[in-house]
């Protein structure tokens, strides 16, 4: 097993080459890398600390295409895998920066597969909903009371048949729900994550 941190440019081009070595035929890159907070911004922050989940989330897949995509242009058939969130069509407010990442991610990931239009190199967006993981169960079990996550093993086997289908687009669950409601009723599902955020009103403190 291989680690680095892919919030680190010279660890990604160290993994490359410590990788490539071993698998020189390998063929596809899964960018799951990931973090998710719960940031209230209205509290103070360290200005380097409030954007790790850029740093993560979003330059970290970026780097890491960017690092191999020369190697997986000369397979005869490739796969890069880009997991955003089902956050990324809306947002959930109590994890601003997250779903920023995630909506960035999808963008980005749009803009790679119309770049790699044509050639043996087929860019995938893996967009799941809550997932019964620590992530999900961590710093959000308050948000989260009674609410299920799909189970890990469930994402996988509806992600592997999307793939294997020639989906470029895998939305399983309540993340297909998001992105369709993201475009039919916007103010609705953004206020049901709003309230599920449990934000509370910010006193002014120039009012008079």
């Amino acid at each position: 097993m291989f680690q680095s941190d892919v919030s680190e440019p010279d660890a990604i081009a160290a993994l490359s080459d410590r990788v490539l070595a071993r698998f020189p035929s390998l063929d596809t890159l899964v960018n799951n890398a990931g973090i998710m907070r719960n940031l209230n911004l209205n509290r103070d922050r360290d200005l380097t600390d409030v954007t790790r989940e850029i740093d993560i989330n979003l330059s970290g897949p970026v780097r890491m295409i960017q690092q191999f995509l020369p190697h997986l242009k000369t397979r005869s058939s490739a796969l890069i895998v880009n997991v955003s969130s089902g956050l990324a069509f809306v947002p959930f407010p109590a994890s601003p920066v997250y779903c920023a990442t995630k909506a960035a991610l999808h963008s980005f990931t749009q803009s790679l597969r119309a770049q790699l239009a044509g050639s043996n190199v087929t860019v995938v967006e893996l967009a799941p909903p809550g997932v019964e993981t620590p992530l999900f169960r961590g710093e959000f079990e308050e948000l989260m009371k009674g609410q299920k996550g799909m189970d890990v093993a469930v994402l996988v086997q509806r992600a592997i048949a999307g793939i294997e289908a020639g989906r470029l687009e895998i939305r399983p669950g309540l993340s297909n729900v998001l992105k369709i409601m993201s475009r039919v009723a916007p103010g609705i599902i953004f206020r049901q994550l709003t309230a599920m955020s449990k934000l509370r009103p910010v006193a002014n403190a120039s009012a008079r």
